[in-house]
């Protein structure tokens, strides 16, 4: 075992403790302050050295400034973040319209918390939010003048639009899987528990320097794939010193340029939210829609998806997860599926969809035939013309070569 490697034994105690923390203080429709697990089998080392202007913070080691956010007991907080998100993608515009509204079904509530809350994959965005534990959560969408709120209180689950004044309710938020489907979007400390849970010897995690965030004194944990051929360059997260929160989540990818995910907090405050924040009445006039009656409408594909598509679509392409096969390990894992038709042609798409396909779309050819590369900084996928698709963190190259062992 390499100098700067932790102990298989030690880091599977330090995964199994965390995940027990994290059943234990989840919830659905929490904006996630309460501490979930991370852990890793391949972790550097190497301490945390200030640089000049940083804040001069004891040395510590990857190993423990994890085992410091595991054993974090942050659930209280409120502050102000910023998310900003660079996927590499054209405008969607097209593609809304183009689909018909697909996913949310004719009439469905502007302040549907699945619908709304896809703004936050591009572009950049502020956020105002409040957690009192694993029962009472806000979160608030600004916009200009306009506001959207969703706030998780107990049993109910709230939003509400302020430029349509429409709401959106669901009872019964701590169970079922219809409220499990509508979680919040990822906060720093939501998005590194994902990325240092996946941790594992394909991964290098060290400590590099210490940074102000919010006004508040961090190290800088970095995460780095050790193989070749992922999209992901880097993942950086300031940890708070005293507290073991993140308070910044930064990924970055192999192309440069701005960073795929900027998340941070610009202000924040530990201490308990007043009970009135979390607290809703549904504003005068207000159009209310109930969740229950929002998931019967997105069960049936629009009226303007079937005559594009055609009636067979579900026919032809609903068993998708029938042929789905997982190639690789950890940061370059692709997911390979069979759909068992030939591909879809993009000049039989409506206008809308051509222009979008086309502008992120590469013909491509190799061993297993042809087929379209679908690129972002992220997320790659290659559609073969005989039906099959490979997709992941990976780079071009590396889902060809998958594509072509398969021949």
């Amino acid at each position: 075992m390499a100098p700067n490697e932790v102990p298989g034994e030690t880091a599977g105690e330090i995964r199994g403790e965390a995940r027990g923390e994290t059943r234990r203080r989840a919830s659905r429709y929490v904006v996630p302050v309460a501490v979930a697990g991370v852990a890793a089998a391949t972790i550097g080392l190497v301490p945390a050295l200030a640089a000049s202007g940083d804040p001069d913070l004891p040395e510590i080691t990857a190993q423990q400034l994890i085992e410091k956010i595991a054993a974090s007991e942050t659930q209280t907080l409120s502050g102000t973040f910023r998310v900003s998100t660079d996927l590499g993608l054209p405008a969607l515009d097209g593609l809304a319209s183009g689909l018909g509204g697909l996913g949310g079904g004719e009439g469905s509530s502007t302040a549907d918390p699945s619908q709304k809350l896809t703004e936050l994959a591009s572009g950049t965005h502020t956020l105002r939010l409040a957690a009192d534990g694993p029962e009472r959560q806000r979160l608030t969408l600004l916009d200009g003048s306009d506001e959207y709120s969703l706030i998780h209180n107990g049993d109910d689950v709230w939003a509400h639009d302020s430029k349509s004044n429409e709401v959106f309710h669901e009872k019964g938020a701590s169970e079922g899987p219809k409220a499990e489907e509508r979680e919040l979007p990822a906060t720093p400390k939501e998005l590194a528990d994902e990325v240092l849970k996946a941790a594992g010897d394909t991964t290098s995690i060290t400590v590099d320097g210490t940074a102000k965030v919010a006004g508040r004194d961090a190290y800088q944990l970095v995460i780095k794939p050790k193989q070749a051929g992922s999209t992901v360059a880097s993942v950086k997260i300031a940890v708070d010193a005293a507290n073991g929160t993140p308070l910044k989540f930064t990924l970055s990818s192999v192309e440069g340029g701005k960073p795929v995910v900027d998340a941070g907090f610009t202000k924040v405050d530990f201490a308990r939210p007043d009970a009135s924040v979390f607290a809703f009445e549904v504003p005068k006039g207000a159009k209310v829609t109930e969740g229950a009656e929002e998931a019967r409408k997105s069960e049936k594909l629009p009226e303007d998806f079937e005559k594009e598509f055609g009636k067979d679509f579900e026919k032809e392409f609903g068993g998708f997860g029938k042929g789905l096969n997982v190639i690789g390990e950890g940061w370059t894992t692709i997911a390979k599926l069979d759909t068992g038709a030939p591909a879809p042609k993009t000049d039989e798409a409506p206008k809308e969809i051509q222009g979008l396909l086309d502008s992120f779309g590469d013909e491509v050819t190799g061993k297993f035939g042809s087929g379209t590369l679908f690129k972002t900084k992220l997320v790659n996928a290659l559609l073969t013309d005989d039906g099959k698709v490979y997709v992941g963190a990976v780079t071009k190259d590396a889902l060809v070569d998958a594509a072509n062992a398969g021949k």
